[in-house]
Formats: structure tokens, C-alpha cells, sequence
């Protein structure tokens, strides 16, 4: 054991008599006083009987609400056992120690004090000198708020990574992250690994590369010198085990380091042959919309109708973009098309609206197909529907056109599936209506339709009616 230090036990005065017997009252007093910010004399009954405030920050109501009340009671019940505590240790004359308790009061609140009580005399009276502890306890509050912030923070983070992690290992996307010093693969979900290593081989901690053979080397390398240049272009390479992929690059900063985050998916689909060029230009100079989609309805390839329609400038910035982004009512056609189609193989004349990324939509009816060799894909061929000239009231065409559709998806798709598009239906045509009969104010139609304006809201979104509501008010 070690030694104890000087100072770990109290010392007493030398000569106490000689050198403070002349000590009067009123100096004891005053040292007694000047010894803590508040000086209490108890009665062997552990009754407060005089108060002394050596601090002028200290409140003078506690002092004269004290007198003459038993210490306990001006303590919250859980110091009461410190108090009884050190009433018998004063009397007892046994080496005191600071004891931290509160004070209570129903006009002043609490106020927290360190207390260290020690006997004056063989009538059983005890000097507690105590000091405020205010302070401490602003600041021990302040740490608790901190403590129980980071704590918060940290449970966001958590939850925020448990739903990266989630997105990231369910996402039907390829996805690698690459360190862009090294260029291996630091993480890979499992959507990479299938592609990229279908015979179940870990990619983690392989050089990217690597996996796209000796041949596609030098290119890979001199794309990542241009992402991390600032570059954002995307990259087509041939898989070692067949079939084109297209990557896609963002660099971003993380503990210190450069990372790349790579998305891959199937590149834009082309006919193999001879006449394969042919095909794509004719597909390419159709009157008709023409778009193809890969198994994820992840957009391959798309002509320039197709591109006029969705208001697009560009081709690449459709490619890999969900085709429910651009086709059919949010939750509603897209997954009854695409169900058709996979258990018949094709479908003709389904109508259903194309939005462009202007908020204008298109009523179109639409032919689709399904292959399944080389690649298998859907594709589809979208013709828009021209409104008719009759004296025919607008609502009245609409409805007439839309039951049309409805009774045309007889035979083709369950019943319970038509039962809830009519409900889509009906709920879209009363929210026209009371938009037109409103002036196109959203305020008023929410009132006529006995919604809260949120609902409508939501409502005007799920359907693609964003562009029919007027101010709020």
C-alpha cells in the first residue's frame, strides 16, 4: 500500500489554549461566519436556534423562515437522513465530513448546500458551517442537458445508420464504395456481390479493377482519375461474366479520406445482330413514345418522343431512373401494367397518364411486352389519347372516357384490383370538382370535400394534381 499523503488526515492546532483561549464570542462568531456562506447553531434537539449568512449572494428569507424549526424539516425527505446523520456524528464527536443536501421551501423553491456539522460544547449543540452550492449544481445541470443531447444525437445516428444500412443491403441497385486512394472495395451490398460475384466470392477489400478483368483495366483507372477530378460522366464496361453494366460515380469525404460511392445497373439495353443499328434508328425516329425497363423498372433506353413527353433534355438523365417516376398514377397503373404484363406476356390499349418532370401530364394508352432472352426486360410503347371536340361537358367526357378504361380492364385484371382503381378514380374526379367549383383555390376545396388542407395536400400529390391547385387562400 502506499504511504499516506500529508494533508490526508485532519491536523489539529499545537497549542489551542495557548493561542486562541482568548478567543472572544463575537470572534468566534465572526471566523465561524466568515467560514462558509451560511452558519447554522442546532440545539441537542437538532433545532435551528440562530442563522449567520457569511455570503451576500445568500437569500435572507431562508434564514428567518429557519429559526426555530427542526433541521429536518427544512430539508427535501431525501437529505433528512444526511441531517440525522450528522446530528449524531457532531454529538458523538466523531470526525465530521461534508454532506451535500437541499433545502426546501414552498415560497423560495430548493437550494442546494454542502454542510459539514461538527459538536460546540457538552450541551449537545452543533455548528454546521455550510456553503452554497448553487453554482455546482447550474453547472451540473448544464452537464446533464449536454449529456442527455449527445445521448439524443447519438440515438439519431444510430437510427440513421440502421436505415443507411437497411437501404443500402435492400437495395435492388448495385452498390460499391470504393476507397479512392487504394481503389478497393471497402464496402459492396449484396445486389453488387450478385453481380459481380455471382459464385459467392467477397469483393470486400478486392482492388475494383480486378473484378472487370485486365481488359477494362486502364479505363477504370483513368475514370476514377476523372471522378475524383471532378468528373461526373458515366462509364459502360463489358462484366467478365457477360453483359454490359453502366457505373455511375459521386465522391465524398469521410474520416479523413476520399471515397467514391458506385452505383451500377444494366447498361442501355442494344439489339445484337447485323441490323441492330437499324433497329435502334427506327425505334429512335417513332411518332410514339418507345421506352425500355430492365426487371427493376429501372429505365435502359428511351427515344426521343418518349423524351419530348417527359420534358427531358438529355437522354442519360432518364437512364437508370425509376419508370414510375414518369408513368401512370402514383400506386396505381404502374403495378397493374407491369402484373399483366408479367403473367400474359403482353398487353394493348392500357390507359394511363405520362408526367413530365414540369408537372404536366399526358393521358396515354399504352402497349407493352416481355422478354426474357438476352436480357429480360419489358417494353413499351406509349401513343397519347387526343381529347375529343363535342359539346360533351368536360366532366362528362372524362367520366365517360375513365368508366371506358375501367370496363376495358375486365377479363384482364382481377376484380378486386379494378374495385380499388375505381376508388382512385372517383376520389380524383370529386377533387376536379371541387377544385372547379372553388375557383382552383385549395382552401375552399378542402372545405367543400370536408378534408383538413394537409389531406388535400397529400391527395393532390398521390394523384398528380399539383398543378390544378391555386394559392392556399
Amino acid at each position: 500500500m502506499n504511504a499516506p499523503l500529508p494533508g490526508d488526515a485532519p491536523v489539529p492546532f499545537r497549542a489551542l489554549h495557548e493561542t486562541l483561549g482568548v478567543l472572544g464570542t463575537e470572534a468566534a462568531a465572526t471566523v465561524l461566519a466568515a467560514a462558509g456562506d451560511m452558519t447554522l447553531v442546532i440545539d441537542q434537539d437538532g433545532v435551528i436556534r440562530d442563522v449567520a449568512l457569511g455570503a451576500s449572494g445568500m437569500p435572507a428569507a431562508w434564514a428567518e423562515e429557519w429559526m426555530d424549526r427542526p433541521w429536518t424539516e427544512t430539508v427535501t425527505v431525501e437529505s433528512r437522513v444526511k441531517i440525522s446523520e450528522m446530528l449524531r456524528d457532531a454529538q458523538a464527536e466523531i470526525s465530521p465530513r461534508w454532506r451535500q443536501i437541499t433545502h426546501r421551501s414552498d415560497a423560495n423553491g430548493e437550494l442546494p448546500m454542502r454542510y459539514l456539522a461538527t459538536g460546540a460544547g457538552h450541551d449537545g449543540r452543533v455548528i454546521a458551517i455550510g456553503r452554497d452550492m448553487r453554482a455546482e449544481a447550474a453547472i451540473q445541470q448544464r452537464l446533464l442537458r449536454v449529456q442527455q443531447a449527445m445521448e439524443r444525437d447519438y440515438v439519431r445516428l444510430r437510427h440513421s445508420e440502421l436505415r443507411y444500412r437497411l437501404l443500402f443491403e435492400r437495395a435492388g441497385e448495385a452498390v460499391l464504395i470504393i476507397d479512392a486512394a487504394s481503389r478497393r472495395v471497402m464496402e459492396a451490398n449484396p445486389a453488387a456481390q450478385r453481380l459481380l460475384a455471382p459464385g459467392g466470392a467477397a469483393l470486400t477489400g478486392n482492388s475494383l479493377p480486378a473484378l472487370f478483368g485486365d481488359s477494362a483495366r486502364d479505363t477504370l483507372l483513368t475514370w476514377l482519375g476523372a471522378v475524383q477530378a471532378g468528373s461526373s460522366a458515366p462509364l459502360t464496361l463489358h462484366l467478365p461474366a457477360g453483359g454490359d453494366v453502366q457505373l455511375a460515380a459521386s465522391l465524398f469525404r469521410q474520416e479523413r479520406g476520399n471515397f467514391v460511392l458506385i452505383q451500377m445497373h444494366a447498361a442501355e439495353i442494344r439489339p445484337r445482330g447485323d441490323d441492330g443499328a437499324g433497329l435502334l434508328a427506327l425505334l429512335e425516329r417513332m411518332p410514339d413514345a418507345f421506352v425500355v425497363a430492365g426487371e427493376g423498372m429501372e429505365i435502359a433506353t428511351a427515344n426521343s418522343a418518349f423524351l419530348d413527353l417527359v420534358a427531358v433534355a438529355r437522354r442519360e438523365d432518364v437512364l437508370g431512373a425509376p419508370l414510375g417516376r414518369f408513368l401512370g398514377r402514383p400506386g396505381i397503373d404502374l403495378g397493374l401494367l407491369t402484373s399483366e404484363v408479367r403473367d400474359h406476356g403482353v398487353v394493348k390499349g392500357f390507359a394511363t397518364v405520362l408526367r413530365s418532370i414540369a408537372g404536366e401530364s399526358h393521358e396515354v394508352e399504352v402497349s407493352a411486352v416481355a422478354v426474357e432472352s438476352p436480357v429480360a426486360c419489358m417494353g413499351f410503347a406509349l401513343r397519347t389519347v387526343r381529347a375529343r371536340v363535342d359539346e360533351t361537358p368536360a366532366g362528362d367526357t372524362a367520366l365517360s372516357r375513365s368508366v371506358e378504361q375501367l370496363t376495358g380492364l375486365v377479363g384482364r385484371v382481377p376484380l378486386k384490383d379494378i374495385v380499388r382503381e375505381s376508388s382512385d378514380l372517383i376520389e380524383r374526379l370529386c377533387i376536379e370538382a371541387a377544385l372547379r367549383h372553388s375557383g382552383d383555390n385549395r382552401a375552399g376545396a378542402a372545405e367543400i370535400l370536408g378534408l383538413s388542407r394537409q389531406s388535400l395536400y397529400s391527395k393532390l400529390h398521390r394523384h398528380g394534381l399539383g398543378n390544378l391547385g391555386g394559392d392556399e387562400d
